[in-house]
């Protein structure tokens, strides 16, 4: 997760007034392609960042925290005073859980996405429990003002019996409780085609992680030079219920700032 680049003239408004019906303009990154330099210096990071014309944060755990070392509340107001919004955060479901939204509500964030499978089975019955377990956090978050949510990685678009894992997760969830973060490209890594998902699931990804994927590799890499047609896959944003895109980068060509740049130039120019 990660990426940069040089926006012209950065204007620091509230977070209030920014465009928020169009998640294109209104792009978002997951810290975790700044890990190492969040991890460094987290302001300082932060303010590049901002520098690069990135609107919405979605953080992720460190081995500083959740919010690299920052208090939940001051990692709050260094993104607001940088014209940006802390809108959600990569979290487990563990023995941490009540704390972990604790943190989130005194952090204002609108979404808290449960970043990987918290049991390990790779099993329906093990997919149809963890359905059980989101719905109970959906609720638990929703007593917080907060949302809860899901993000996959590849794994989950394998299958039992004919029967796709992820698809488990989509029918035993109740869309009311459980928001789907779908990363984009572990689905086309997967075999997978996300406008399928969107037809059949219609309203169900309203956060995106979007992530294109050298399918020869494995592993992620600049936009357009990879296998997702991100054009193609915006065409479909009302269908998926796409409310913020969060830019999610792994690996570089060079740095994640570099990377980020070619990213956002690339969304502004399409």
């Amino acid at each position: 997760m990660q990426s940069g680049m040089l926006a012209a003239g950065m204007v620091l408004l509230p977070s209030f007034t920014l465009p928020y019906k169009n998640p294109k303009k209104n792009l978002g990154v997951q810290l975790y392609t700044f890990r190492k330099e969040m991890l460094e210096d987290a302001v300082g990071t932060l303010k590049r960042i901002a520098a690069l014309g990135i609107k919405q944060i979605e953080s992720a755990r460190s081995t500083k925290g959740l919010y690299y070392g920052l208090k939940p509340k001051e990692m709050k107001d260094v993104c607001e005073d940088l014209g940006m919004t802390l809108r959600s955060g990569h979290v487990a479901l563990d023995e941490q859980w009540k704390a972990t939204m604790d943190q989130a509500a005194e952090a204002g964030q609108e979404y808290l996405i449960c970043s990987s499978m918290p049991t390990e089975g790779q099993t329906a019955d093990n997919y149809k429990a963890v359905a059980e377990a989101f719905n109970k956090a959906g609720e638990e978050c929703g007593s917080r003002n907060i949302k809860f949510g899901y993000h996959n990685h590849e794994y989950e678009f394998e299958s039992e019996n004919g029967e796709v894992f992820y698809d488990i997760l989509l029918n035993n969830t109740d869309p009311g409780l459980v928001h789907m973060e779908l990363d984009l490209g572990w689905v086309v890594v997967a075999g997978k085609n996300p406008l399928d998902y969107f037809r059949k699931y219609e309203g169900r990804f309203p956060l995106w992680h979007l992530k294109d994927m050298d399918m020869v590799k494995k592993e992620s890499t600049e936009f357009g030079k990879g296998g997702l047609d991100i054009a193609q896959v915006l065409k479909y944003k009302k269908e998926s219920g796409l409310k913020y895109i969060f830019i999610e980068q792994e690996e570089y060509a060079s740095t994640p700032f570099e990377s980020m740049e070619h990213n956002m130039k690339f969304m502004k120019n399409m």
